[in-house]
């Protein structure tokens, strides 16, 4: 081997430990050390195949691709078909500030991902829905006017864009209104903003006939949970309805500030 060769190889990235812990009968974290060639020797069940298996699932994940698109067309069906049963307590007038709202915000957070890194930004977002949580819990109570709509629709729309988490905003302003009225106001913004992720996604080439075929898959379990809902509905609407708003957006913003945190 020349003195070239030596030196790509020495600098091209190599696995040189394993460690693995909670896996299969792996309780405790074990490491190996991992040369150019390691041989591995033990009595069978030893758990030789246990400290090498994670290597593969490691490479699969690697080379999977992910992509929102099954898990949005899936979520479009479910909001669907939640907006359209709870359509006669909502109001089409507050539905097109909060809209619009959430279309605004998508955009600037799209913008601002270009500046300022995703962690920085979700971290602060969550941190203001814990604050928002707070304050409501003090009593003040936030009006459905059409500024505080469109304002929670930005928030919304920020937050959808940079956390994946954007319902939280539009739960907390919702919060004192009865059950039809949350589940079909915030169903009905939600499929707004999912056709335009899906569209947004299949104009540049991520939604197709196979994220179609993928999410065809989910669509039975959707249908399940959606006629299940109808009686778990009943029992959130004798008054457990604000309780689980709050706790549904505190563990929103808790979510979005460890992803970056840990």
């Amino acid at each position: 081997m020349s003195e070239t060769d030596r030196s790509d190889a020495q600098a091209t990235p190599s696995i040189c430990r394993i460690a693995v812990a909670g896996y299969k009968s792996i309780a405790e974290e074990q490491s190996i050390d991992v040369a150019p060639l390691t041989v591995m020797a033990g009595a069978n069940s030893s758990g030789k195949s246990s400290m090498l298996q994670p290597l593969l699932l490691l490479k699969q994940t690697m080379e999977s691709n992910y992509d929102p698109g099954p898990l949005l067309l899936a979520a479009l069906c479910l909001t669907l078909l939640i907006a359209l049963r709870e359509h006669h307590a909502v109001k089409a007038q507050e539905l097109k500030w909060a809209i619009s709202g959430r279309v605004a915000g998508s955009v600037v957070g799209a913008g601002i991902l270009i500046i300022v890194p995703r962690e920085e930004i979700s971290l602060l977002f969550g941190s203001m829905v814990l604050l928002a949580i707070a304050i409501t819990l003090s009593g003040f109570n936030l009006s459905l006017k059409p500024a505080t709509l469109f304002g929670a629709g930005t928030f919304s729309g920020l937050m959808g864009t940079t956390s994946a988490i954007g319902g939280a905003p539009m739960a907390l302003v919702y919060q004192r209104q009865k059950g039809a009225k949350i589940r079909g106001t915030l169903s009905s913004i939600f499929v707004a903003g999912t056709i335009i992720s899906i569209t947004s996604l299949a104009i540049i080439g991520r939604f197709g006939q196979t994220e179609l075929k993928a999410a065809l898959v989910l669509i039975p379990g959707m249908i399940l949970g959606f006629f299940l809902s109808k009686h778990t509905s009943k029992i959130l609407d004798r008054g457990f309805i604000r309780p689980a708003v709050i706790i549904a957006s505190a563990i929103s913003g808790i979510v979005v500030i460890l992803q970056n945190v840990l």
